[in-house]
């Protein structure tokens, strides 16, 4: 993107002229500057000076803000022990090379001691935990280019007009419609993707795309529809899976009518899918995160894979492998900041709270009592908000890094104040084949400082800062990485701010394809393994199988956490530019509002075991019937024990999906009943 400057001030952002012909950026892109002039900016660090959560605090100098964090952190360290100190370091800064709250914080903290880390992924920990039991590598993406080759597009869960995936994949699908290739949405909701994207809306429960798909491939082994040559010599363990399709395994086959009353695709439209994708000669999953975010969401992955490779799609231009598409093939080469030293301790991200709340009498490896949090909202992003309030109001001191004083920082007891993106120089990693320079347009405000030069100052009090920093500014790292990275020309990559990688055609596992023998996988077998012993060392079925949540009479409706268009999960919600657009309204079918005497524009109660909240309903055709949706980011607004403000994650729960470990904030079970006339709020 570019960047324009007036009187030393960001007037404007536009896309890049010299960007590829199907490259775009996106909406919040295009307004960064209404972030970085947000009269809400936090401009000086800050201690907490009332209860947790009231908001109160004074200002403080840096030198005092420092030296009271490094006072802190030595002290625990003497009593408690460095495992003491649990680590949340998210990825608000984004994908640098240096400025990578994640990696900055790993690397800081691994100095320090053996602290507790924070390990897995809220975005993707599902699909990346269940993809090398199949595929060898957890890159198993495609170049979007090679989508000009497809004859059948499958968007699965995937809205990419508003989660992007890349820079360039919705143009290409934009393009791909326009030659009349049918591209099918499968989702719950009529998403922009259907709207401007979709030939076909399959509508869908969610957590049920594995009895979906598993149906999928009954239909075409009943039909003889599957890649027999393509199955015999690329896979392992289909007949065991085949039987498990049939029913031979466990008595009930897989058939479209079966599937029907659980995912609640009608066995019609089930049986067309089948057909019609069995005959395109070269077919591609596009599969989002969405579909493994649900408890059981690993099949879901594990069932896309098996699709693609019972119809011989893996490998092939303009199929896909059925796993992650997007940043899922390596990069141009780059160095980043990394971890020195790993911690030996660690937690699982998704369920921190109950490790804090816990500690070791519940079984977690240690007792926390510190908390260092940078680039991450987890009392918004959190599922449970209400354990994460109570895991923050637990431990005994608590340190932010942040542009705002979001809910994260109200209860923290230091927030230091930390750069935007447009206030510094940074090499970015995409989800496309390029790297990008990210020059800083303006410079930082007087009291703020990037979090990398925070670290370094805090690395001085603590006695190891030529081993984090090793001498180096954040301009020497930036010149370091381009001196040990595929780039020729910094002088070039620093002007232009792009790097391209030599191939866009990439479809991954294309060698093996053509040549097995020569280019196994990195699996036991060498080959794609439809059955994998691994996995079932893992407890769980060593073949894809159905797991899907049942449903409760008490709260009957699904709900689903959607990302926005114009937030980057709970960016934004405090800059005012932005409230026109993804208002915080809850989806719900007609049908569903007629039996509930819920009238469009109501106020209503969303509850169930977790949590409940109120919230302006919106009575649409845009949801499946038995499924409401609320979109995920917004900050709470907790009064009187009901959350006020539309924040989804008090509904959900800390238990994860297994064996990953991962999220499951689109396996929500929820009822909506009207707001009673002498309700207060």
């Amino acid at each position: 993107m570019t960047a324009y400057v007036e009187n030393d001030k960001v007037i404007k952002i536009t896309d890049s002229k010299l960007i590829s012909e199907f490259a775009s950026g996106c909406a919040v892109g295009y307004q960064a500057h209404r972030s970085l002039y947000a009269k809400d900016r936090l401009l000086f660090p800050l201690l907490r000076s009332g209860p947790k959560g009231s908001g109160q605090f004074k200002k403080i100098s840096w030198e005092c803000a420092l030296d009271l964090v490094a006072e802190k952190m030595t002290t625990l360290k003497t009593k408690e022990g460095a495992e003491s100190l649990l680590g949340l370091g998210g990825s608000g800064s984004g994908r640098g090379a240096l400025h990578n709250t994640k990696s900055l914080t790993k690397r800081f903290l691994g100095l320090w001691g053996d602290y507790t880390n924070s390990i897995g992924s809220y975005s993707s920990q599902a699909a990346s935990f269940v993809t090398p039991y199949m595929l060898g590598t957890k890159e198993c993406g495609i170049d979007p280019e090679t989508l000009f080759q497809s004859e059948r597009v499958v968007l699965l869960g995937s809205n990419v007009c508003d989660t992007r995936f890349g820079s360039k994949l919705e143009n290409i699908l934009r393009k791909v419609k326009k030659t009349g290739v049918p591209i099918v949405v499968v989702d719950p909701r009529k998403t922009r993707s259907v709207k401007q994207l979709g030939t076909d809306w399959i509508k869908i429960y969610p957590g049920t795309d594995s009895a979906f798909l598993v149906s999928v491939i009954y239909v075409l082994a009943e039909k003889e529809l599957i890649h027999r040559k393509f199955i015999d010599t690329y896979t392992k363990g289909f007949d065991l899976f085949l039987s498990y399709i049939m029913g031979k395994t466990d008595g009930v086959p897989k058939t479209p009518c079966w599937a029907e009353k659980i995912c609640g695709v009608p066995s019609s439209v089930i049986k067309k899918f089948a057909l019609d994708y069995a005959s395109a000669n070269a077919a591609a999953i596009i599969p989002g995160l969405s579909i493994q975010r649900t408890m059981g969401g690993e099949e879901a992955y594990r069932m896309s894979i098996a699709l693609q490779a019972v119809t011989g799609n893996i490998g092939k231009r303009g199929g896909s492998s059925g796993g992650r598409v997007h940043n899922a093939l390596p990069h141009p080469q780059c160095g980043g900041i990394k971890p020195i030293k790993e911690s030996s301790v660690s937690i699982d991200i998704y369920s921190y709270p109950d490790a804090v709340l816990g500690g070791k009498k519940r079984g977690y490896p240690s007792d926390i009592s510190m908390i260092y949090a940078v680039g991450g909202n987890l009392l918004s992003q959190g599922s449970d908000i209400q354990k994460n309030i109570r895991a923050f109001e637990k431990v005994k001191f608590s340190i932010c890094h942040d542009c705002f004083l979001t809910p994260t920082a109200c209860y923290s007891d230091v927030i230091l104040p930390a750069s935007h993106f447009l206030e510094r120089d940074d090499i970015l990693f995409t989800a496309d084949n390029w790297l990008l320079y990210s020059n800083k347009v303006v410079d930082p405000l007087p009291q703020v400082k990037h979090d990398y030069e925070i670290f370094c100052e805090l690395s001085k009090r603590l006695g190891f800062y030529e081993a984090f920093s090793e001498n180096r500014s954040d301009t020497e790292w930036l010149d370091y990485f381009i001196g040990n990275s595929d780039i020729a020309d910094s002088e070039t990559f620093k002007k232009t701010g792009i790097f391209e990688g030599k191939e866009c055609d990439r479809v991954a596992f294309s060698d093996y394809i053509e040549a097995p023998e020569k280019h196994p996988l990195d699996t036991p077998s060498g080959r794609i393994e439809i059955l994998s012993e691994a996995y079932g060392k893992t407890g769980f079925s060593s073949h894809p199988s159905v797991k899907v949540m049942e449903r409760e009479k008490i709260h009957p409706l699904f709900l689903i956490t959607p990302h926005p268009r114009f937030r980057i999960h709970s960016q934004t919600v405090n800059i005012p530019w932005f409230e026109k657009f993804d208002k915080q309204r809850l989806y719900i079918h007609p049908q569903d509002a007629e039996e509930r005497l819920v009238q469009d524009g109501q106020t209503v109660i969303v509850k169930n075991k977790i949590g409940s909240l109120t919230v302006i309903a919106y009575v649409t055709q845009d949801i499946m019937e038995g499924v409401v949706s609320l979109y995920e980011g917004c900050w709470p607004d907790i009064r009187k024990g009901i959350e006020t403000g539309g924040s989804v994650n008090i509904l959900t729960s800390t238990k994860p999906t297994m064996p990953s470990h991962g999220a499951r904030t689109h396996s929500v079970l929820v009822e909506v009943e009207t707001v009673p006339r002498n309700n207060p709020s």
